[in-house]
């Protein structure tokens, strides 16, 4: 059985005692009741892991690390999915599998038929909330690096950034090319715009054609928004070879 993960922001170092942040102290020992001296697996998001040590000292918890070992579970090449916000927890269930399908990036967009609208105190407490729901599943599924969860923008300011190396793909059931004949193979870098509930407005379809992107579509069936995205990111890496 494989030792347990923890995403420790605290700086890891080989060959060191460290005090466990005390959210991660409680769910090792209050929650999963690991006992002293069980072996533990330790990453900060920076890429590899360490093995490690569970010390217990009365109510404190620290962990003996081992040596640094390198070891990733990233995609080849580099997935950004820009996702239309979703009403209710459903980013939350987005989050979890993008992270388990190794996309670098995500980016929700608070397109005009959104339901949700965040600001202010809503705003940071929601990003806390999904930075946690992405740092649980890279514990689960294996990476040592965090997917970025950038903060929501408007389908314009998405547009807005500049990347030469990306092919955007703005995802529409009614496209008239599939997603392999649009892919292009000779870029790493792919995003993948997907509506919200309702889909894209006209006017940020405009903006779309406006920007020269072509749009793709994924199969003859509409797909949920919280669905799309999630197959997406496997359509791209199955059609690009990328494990």
């Amino acid at each position: 059985m494989s030792a347990p993960r923890f995403y420790c922001p605290a700086p890891l170092a080989p060959d060191a005692t460290i005090q466990l942040p005390a959210a991660l102290a409680h769910h090792a020992v209050r929650v999963l009741r690991l006992k002293p001296d069980t072996g533990i697996m330790l990453f900060d998001g920076l890429g590899g892991q360490y093995p490690s040590t569970l010390l217990i000292d009365g109510k404190q918890a620290y962990a003996r690390t081992g040596p640094h070992e390198a070891t990733e579970a990233e995609l080849p090449g580099h997935i950004t999915l820009a996702q239309g916000m979703p009403s209710g927890d459903k980013m939350d269930w987005v989050i979890e599998k993008a992270v388990e399908l190794g996309a670098a990036r995500l980016v929700p967009i608070e397109a005009q038929r959104s339901v949700t609208q965040l600001s202010g105190e809503r705003l940071r407490k929601r990003m806390e909330h999904w930075r946690r729901v992405a740092q649980a599943a890279s514990e689960q599924c294996g990476r040592n690096r965090l997917m970025e969860i950038s903060e929501p923008l408007s389908l314009a300011a998405c547009l807005g950034e500049t990347d030469a190396a990306a092919q955007t793909l703005f995802c529409h059931p009614e496209a008239a090319q599939s997603l392999p004949d649009a892919l292009d193979r000779s870029k790493d870098r792919i995003r993948l715009l997907v509506g919200p509930e309702g889909g894209w407005s006209p006017q940020e379809q405009a903006l779309v054609e406006q920007a020269g992107l072509t749009p793709v579509r994924f199969g003859n069936r509409v797909l949920r928004t919280e669905t799309a995205g999630i197959a997406l990111i496997a359509a791209v890496s199955a059609l690009r070879n990328w494990e």
